[in-house]
């Protein structure tokens, strides 16, 4: 058996060795498959001890992004990526502006798809572009899976400056960059499979955690019914039958019901939703989603008095 080094205390668990795949490079394919999918399958399970943090996060953001505010994503490497992901997901999934949700990336929209080495060590570029986007209004949530990144640091400390909520996402119970936030999301993954590689289950678990969080967030916003995306925006046939089958299951209807409710509504699925369930003409439907920042229920109670 091979031996594992001694970790040094400063160092991120998500750079250690894990003692599970000292002999990764003799497994046969079988074995390394089962062995990540039982390390993915804990380090999921890591998510549990956080929500109820998560949670406070979620309510703090729904008041600022009721008052205006906006969600920003700072991060590296495949953190920033899937904070790219998340807030790219976003827009045709619950309609929202796409100022609404930012995310800023060390190294810029090139370090999307090509590595640009270097760029996160630095402190100043992530100072400069949170200073250029983040208001007090705003929410900041730092990306850095071992929690050391000085480019998400600059961003924090900015941010807090600012007077925007701020928050971190990482797999480092030490990492320095909690001190630098009001809510600290810390899923403690462990050791990855191939070691110091953080897009293996680090990043599996940010992607879990901004799942969670941004799909949280917006039903507390109002932007579903239920448990329907009504706020999808239809801009491929898939999605504009699903249009269709939303707003038959929400109203009853038939299939040729639905359609004429959307073509009155002029395909806006959440017009007709708050159309038909407040039976209320379009234009006033439309007028009361505006004056409710998009909120389906809100807009619905403001239409009924209920």
């Amino acid at each position: 058996m091979r031996k594992t080094s001694a970790p040094q205390s400063a160092e991120s668990p998500t750079e250690r060795r894990n003692p599970r795949s000292m002999e990764l490079d003799s497994m046969s394919a079988l074995e390394i498959l089962q062995l990540m999918n039982a390390e993915d399958i804990a380090a999921v399970q890591a998510v549990e001890p956080v929500l109820t943090t998560l949670a406070i996060l979620v309510d703090k953001a729904a008041d600022r992004v009721r008052e205006g505010g906006r969600v920003h994503y700072f991060g590296a490497g495949t953190s920033g990526r899937l904070g790219v992901l998340d807030a790219a997901e976003l827009i045709p999934t619950f309609g929202v502006d796409p100022q609404q949700f930012q995310a800023h990336i060390a190294g810029g929209p090139q370090a999307i798809v090509k590595a640009v080495e270097g760029s996160e060590d630095s402190d100043g570029d992530g100072r400069r572009e949170a200073t250029a986007a983040v208001n007090q209004r705003d929410v900041v949530i730092g990306l850095a899976a071992s929690g050391t990144t000085p480019y998400v640091a600059g961003a924090l400390r900015v941010a807090r400056a600012t007077g925007a909520l701020t928050a971190l996402v990482t797999s480092n119970p030490a990492s320095p960059l909690a001190a630098l936030v009001d809510h600290a999301i810390i899923a403690d993954t462990g050791p990855e499979v191939l070691t110091g590689s953080t897009r293996l289950k680090a990043g599996t678990v940010t992607k879990v955690i901004l799942n969670a969080f941004s799909t949280a967030l917006m039903v507390k916003r109002g932007r579903t019914y239920s448990n329907l995306m009504v706020t999808v925006v239809a801009g491929n046939l898939k999605l504009r039958e699903r249009t269709l089958r939303i707003l038959q299951e929400v109203t009853g209807a038939s299939a040729e019901q639905s359609a004429r409710m959307l073509d009155r509504a002029g395909g806006d699925l959440q017009v007709a939703v708050v159309s038909a369930l407040a039976d209320a003409s379009t234009d006033a439907a439309a007028d009361a989603l505006e004056a409710t920042d998009g909120s389906i229920g809100d807009a619905i109670r403001r239409l009924t008095g209920m």
